[in-house]
């Protein structure tokens, strides 16, 4: 019988992870586990089916044992340009599946009628997506192990949403862009962000990201603003979360946990 992997997932103890779409889970240490979000051709954009799902792998993920910290990510994918030429596309999370968001709200309008009983209908399933744990099963988490965002890319919407919920913040500072572009498409960040961000940023900077819904917030701005903790080199930053989680894992676990609960 050919030996585990010392880094393998089938080398944990106890049962495995659940499966969630559109993530890879790898562990790139012994004890810290790498969640990519694994849909680069939606710039990483979460359905609805995949938050419970999320929400399943961190409690998974807090009840392992042998786990002490956590980075999240996100893949990067290619897209052409006008001239036919491949070109990197970097993102961290863009949010919700805004196409799936759309297909069910027309789905709940009568034929030339925008019924208020199905509004209300429409956004109470929208608001139901992040309950309990929240947007990714990461925006309202508490949990007991620290998680930390490696934003590699756009982070809008929903992946900010779970960025201000994250225990350390590490952003690639030349393509990382932060925003909360809800109010531009009719929606409202409800997955736990808004009242962070006041405590974070404070509430003018609040105002300003919640209610212009602008997109292309820097790194340097973001750390000037106290949501990200370190910014580096262009395509550096899953590189430097794993160092600090591989840091952090060598730190006394039930420290950890204690001092995470302040």
């Amino acid at each position: 019988m050919a030996p585990q992997n010392p880094h393998s997932l089938s080398s944990l103890p106890g049962p495995p992870p659940p499966e969630v779409p559109n993530t890879r889970l790898s562990l790139p240490s012994p004890h810290v586990l790498l969640v990519t979000l694994d849909r680069p051709a939606a710039l990483n954009a979460i359905p609805a089916a995949q938050h419970p799902a999320m929400a399943a792998l961190w409690a998974w993920y807090d009840a392992q044992p042998q786990l002490r910290c956590a980075v999240l990510t996100g893949s990067d994918g290619d897209e052409r340009d006008g001239g036919g030429s491949r070109r990197r596309r970097s993102a961290f999370c863009a949010g919700a599946d805004l196409r799936e968001w759309d297909a069910a709200h027309r789905a709940a309008e009568r034929p030339g009628e925008v019924g208020k009983e199905e509004e209300e209908a429409a956004a109470a399933r929208y608001r139901a997506r992040w309950a309990g744990e929240g947007f990714g099963g990461l925006s309202n988490r508490a949990g007991k192990k620290p998680v930390i965002a490696a934003v590699n890319g756009l982070c809008y919407g929903g992946g900010m949403e779970m960025v201000v919920n994250c225990d350390l913040v590490v952003a690639d500072g030349v393509r990382a862009r932060f925003g909360l572009p809800e109010v531009a498409r009719g929606v409202v960040a409800v997955a736990g962000a808004l009242p962070r961000l006041v405590r974070t940023v404070g509430r003018q900077r609040a105002a300003e990201m919640a209610l212009l819904g602008r997109i292309g917030y820097t790194a340097e701005q973001m750390r000037e603003w106290g949501v990200v903790n370190f910014v580096v080199g262009e395509g550096l930053a899953v590189a430097e979360a794993i160092r600090l989680a591989e840091e952090i894992a060598g730190n006394s676990p039930d420290a950890v946990i204690a001092s995470r609960e302040g």
